[in-house]
């Protein structure tokens, strides 16, 4: 029965892990998007086709 519990301590604390992860990847990607996006939009008129 010990063992299971160890089992689910580690899996929980892996969960939380890589759940904090993803986040901060998530949250960097969207950063990155929209500092991007507001670059483009001020150069808007440099752009020549």
């Amino acid at each position: 029965m010990e063992r299971i519990y160890k089992t689910m301590r580690n899996t929980g604390a892996a969960s939380i892990a890589l759940g904090i992860v993803i986040a901060s990847v998530g949250l960097t990607t969207g950063v990155i998007a929209i500092v991007s996006g507001a670059i483009l939009l001020r150069r808007k008129s440099e752009i020549t086709f």
